[in-house]
């Protein structure tokens, strides 16, 4: 395990490397020298407090969003070089797990799933019958074909969600906050899911959350990311053991630390009207 803001050695076998990053916006230094890799096959997390810029990062890896400096490479391409037909060609081999779920209101279950397929494919509808089948049997939910979103619990809605994201076989599957608002059986169901589909279809996954003892359940690795660096990184166990002002804090949810608690402001005295303090 690291607990210091330094480079992460390179991973041999990385899906995602990340070098140099470095990102401002509206102003604010979110990157300063971000470095880590994304092992394939592998499930790895990344957590940090509020506003550290983890769904930034996500933007970054899906070439979204591009760099002020640095490198981003997913599967041997360089993002920064990619012309727009290129890095739509590479998106389309990335599935993502939206927070919300952001199912379609209009569309049932089936067509949810299906819509992947029918936007960026011409298939013959049996088929695309029995791939949206095959995805919705491998999360449990095959017999809720026909719903409509509105009929769906939080879980199951995470989980057409999940068929949805998988539904083109993608190489690389990105999860952003998906335990947010699960009860304990939807938790241990979408746990379940994203271990079980990591082995079967060899996938590579990024976990983006907070809850640290589902984490530690699921992921391989973690990068804790503060203050626009990697402050921690390490297998669950040895990020809950590390010794560090960073991993102390952030997973002992002390409300004080390097994360302060006052936000940066004037002095006190001068702002209840005693210019130059109190005498």
């Amino acid at each position: 395990m690291s607990d210091s803001t330094h480079s992460v050695p390179p991973v041999a076998d990385a899906l995602v490397s990340v070098r140099g990053l470095q990102t401002a916006l509206g102003g604010k230094l979110i990157f300063d020298g971000v470095d880590l890799d994304i092992p394939r096959g592998a499930i790895t997390a990344i957590m940090g407090p509020s506003g550290t810029g983890k769904t930034t990062l996500l933007r970054h890896i899906t070439g979204q969003l591009r760099p002020d400096a640095g490198t981003i490479r997913v599967d041997g391409q360089e993002l920064g070089t990619l012309g727009r037909e290129a890095l739509f060609g590479l998106r389309e081999r990335i599935g993502y797990l939206f927070q919300n779920s952001a199912l379609l209101t209009d569309f049932s279950v089936f067509e949810n799933v299906a819509f992947p397929l029918r936007q960026h494919l011409k298939l013959p509808e049996e088929l695309i019958r029995n791939i949206v089948l095959t995805k919705l049997q491998a999360v449990g939910l095959r017999g809720a074909a026909h719903l409509m979103p509105s009929e769906l619990s939080g879980g199951m809605a995470r989980r057409v969600a999940l068929a949805r994201a998988i539904v083109r076989d993608p190489m690389l599957l990105i999860y952003d906050e998906p335990f947010v608002g699960l009860d304990p059986i939807a938790l241990n169901q979408v746990l379940k899911l994203i271990r079980t589909l990591n082995r079967t279809l060899g996938l590579t996954s990024i976990l983006v959350a907070h809850e640290l003892a589902a984490v530690s359940r699921v992921a391989d690795h973690i990068h804790l990311i503060a203050a626009g660096r990697i402050v921690a990184h390490g297998a669950p166990r040895e990020l809950e053991a590390g010794g560090s002002d960073w991993t102390r804090q952030f997973f002992g949810g002390e409300a004080d630390g390097p994360v302060p608690f006052h936000y940066p402001a004037r002095d006190y005295a001068e702002d209840l009207g005693f210019p130059g303090g109190i005498r």
